[in-house]
């Protein structure tokens, strides 16, 4: 029993050592080849006294056998006595064995670790990277943003963490952002929502945390569980920004909560409610947004100038001679967006300014001559007065109620807002509005004939919603068809509409362009981009915050001829100063004639501000006004 007990705990020990992998067996490989190797030195020494001392002693016997074991053909020129000949082969064929079977196992080994390497489940060692959770649709624009946001740097890194193949992502990333440029790529294969997970791409070391929303229902709540990781995780030094987005507002506070002080989370839904509403009267917001919140093109800067003191904003609106002034942040943190242009800058205020690159900010020099104003070009044309208008909604959402609700707030008493829709909507027709009536009327919007009948030439603006209720690539190629139907009526009716849609892919928005639409609202882009915006720089919350808040100063599109005398030859300096004369700022112009030409859409902004300028009666000036 004693002999069984011991024998089982040998087989043991043996057994738990065998399972410590490739190093284990090496080692049992190893310690084998020494035995084989001291034996056969042994018998040669003990039983061939001729041969040992003809081959160098015991020394020089060890040192054959161990030729011998590691390679058989060493032995083919042999020569001695009959046993020191067999004891030579006995350590050839025994380090056969051993020989192979250690390249069986240093094969097995490394096929081991490279499949690991393959599953991305190896630790991060990086500094001042970006870390990226999630995978979705929305992972490529963010990658791209990042590497256009990093391009002056000398190297960068981007990592992504999500529950999906690493050798997919990897393919993927390469397929659908090929040009990647100093920003060095990683994808680690792991879930979000572990703790242990999250350590693999080191956030201690992150410059920035972006998570983004999962595929699939109970999106918000998978990000506030990320979140609430996030802020109970054990930092070891300063916590780096981590933003993240939720798609449904009643989901905003508890998402904030559990992001912590450090956290800045969007509101996704209500973004989107914002972009549809202002968009649907302003045609060519959506492309002014989308470069203004991309890092291809112009984008927002805060700058702390202390030669502007003292001066008032709108006098600093003529010190640039490369950026454009839009606002002005205090020592406090609290930013103003178009500030009223008596406001003066104090020393400790920094300038909010749009540009290419921080690197194309420059001042004017105090010698220098800058760019005239045309005052003849100037004219003072008061705004027309807002009058009732009549909106037309194509389809029904979750957001729809949310748009009519704005759409109340923006239009004048006495205005109107129709839905046409296959199903009746469950709520918003029986919404008591200030200004608005609404109507419903059932339409299929992908029937020509159902269309037709909508009277659509009574309508100023139509509004086509996407279709939640079905796959988002099939919701689109439903809203093309559509818009195809309304771009035909349109011509026959002689242009009385401007339409804007709503999109689910960014990539169908080009292959819309046919229908030349005034705008396409892809919210999950536009979302993406701001998340992207404010992961790089998280002090431009404050300035989004109070851009797209409908109480304070917005982007409005607003007709040249109020600015300056259509077909006068002027400069972008004289429309600064024309809109100055208004209380507005003016950060660019739009040429209704490239309206429907990518990737711009006729959108001009930050224009170089001395170079010859000539705007028609359709051409439009890009202005931040409170009105």
């Amino acid at each position: 029993m004693t002999r069984i007990r011991l024998r089982g705990r040998l087989r043991y020990w043996f057994d738990s050592t065998m399972d410590r992998g490739t190093p284990a067996l090496i080692g049992w490989l190893g310690l084998a080849s020494v035995v084989l190797i001291a034996v056969v030195t042994v018998l040669v020494v003990a039983f061939t006294d001729e041969d040992t001392e003809a081959n160098g002693g015991w020394a020089g016997v060890a040192w054959m056998s161990m030729l011998r074991t590691l390679d058989p053909g060493t032995m083919g020129g042999d020569k001695g006595a009959p046993l020191f000949l067999l004891l030579m082969l006995t350590a050839t064929i025994g380090g056969i064995f051993i020989v192979s079977a250690l390249i069986g196992v240093l094969t097995t080994g490394l096929d081991h670790r490279i499949q690991r390497l393959r599953k991305g489940r190896s630790q991060l060692l990086e500094r001042g990277h970006t870390i990226v959770l999630g995978w979705s649709e929305q992972v490529f624009t963010v990658v791209a943003e990042l590497v256009e946001a990093n391009q002056s740097e000398r190297r960068s890194c981007v990592v992504i963490l999500a529950d999906v193949d690493k050798v997919d992502m990897d393919e993927q990333i390469r397929l659908r952002v090929p040009d990647t440029g100093r920003t060095h790529v990683i994808c680690r294969s792991g879930s979000p929502l572990k703790r242990a997970d999250l350590e693999l791409v080191s956030p201690d070391e992150a410059k920035a945390v972006l998570v983004l929303p999962p595929v699939g229902e109970d999106r918000d709540t998978q990000v506030i569980k990320v979140l609430l990781l996030l802020n109970n995780r054990p930092w070891t030094g300063p916590r780096p920004p981590v933003v993240a987005a939720v798609q449904e507002s009643d989901n905003l506070a508890v998402a904030r909560i559990a992001a912590g002080d450090g956290g800045l989370v969007i509101d996704a839904d209500d973004f989107a409610v914002r972009l549809v509403a202002q968009s649907h009267r302003q045609s060519g917001l959506s492309a002014v947004c989308d470069e203004l919140l991309s890092f291809i093109g112009n984008e927002f800067y805060i700058r702390h100038e202390p030669s502007l003191a003292g001066l008032t904003y709108g006098e600093a609106l003529d010190r640039y001679a490369l950026g454009i002034p839009a606002g002005l942040r205090g020592p406090d943190g609290s930013v103003l967006v178009n500030p009223p242009m008596d406001t003066v800058i104090g020393p400790a205020d920094d300038v909010i300014l749009i540009a290419e690159d921080d690197v194309f900010i420059r001042l004017a020099d105090p010698g220098g001559t800058l760019p005239p104003v045309i005052a003849s070009a100037i004219v003072s044309v008061p705004g027309t007065p807002p009058a009732p208008d009549r909106t037309l909604l194509i389809g029904w959402n979750s957001r729809a109620p949310k748009i009519v609700a704005l759409l109340d707030q923006l239009a004048c008493p006495g205005s109107a807002v129709d839905v046409a829709a296959p199903v009746h909507p469950a709520e918003g027709l029986t919404a008591a509005y200030e200004h608005l009536t609404m109507d419903y009327q059932y339409c299929d919007p992908t029937s020509r004939k159902a269309l037709e009948s909508l009277d659509l030439g009574g309508y100023r603006h139509i509004v086509v919603l996407a279709d939640e209720s079905t796959d988002p690539g099939l919701a689109d190629d439903r809203t093309l068809v559509t818009l195809l139907h309304l771009r035909d009526i349109e011509v026959g009716l002689g242009d009385p509409y401007s339409i804007v849609t709503e999109m689910n892919i960014d990539s169908n928005r080009e292959v819309a362009q046919v229908t030349k639409a005034d705008d396409f609202i892809v919210s999950t882009k536009l979302t993406c981009l701001l998340l992207t915006q404010l992961a790089e720089n998280p002090d431009l919350h404050a300035v989004f915050a109070d851009l797209f808040d409908p109480a304070g100063s917005e982007i409005y599109l607003k007709p040249a001829p109020r600015y300056l005398r259509p077909g006068a030859e002027a400069n972008f300096t004289t429309v600064v100063a024309a809109a100055r004369l208004r209380g507005e700022t003016a950060i660019g112009y739009r040429l209704s004639h490239e309206g429907d030409r990518p990737p711009s859409y006729g959108v001009h902004l930050n224009p170089p501000k001395g170079e010859p300028l000539t705007l028609g009666e359709d051409d439009h000036v890009i202005v931040l006004a409170e009105s």
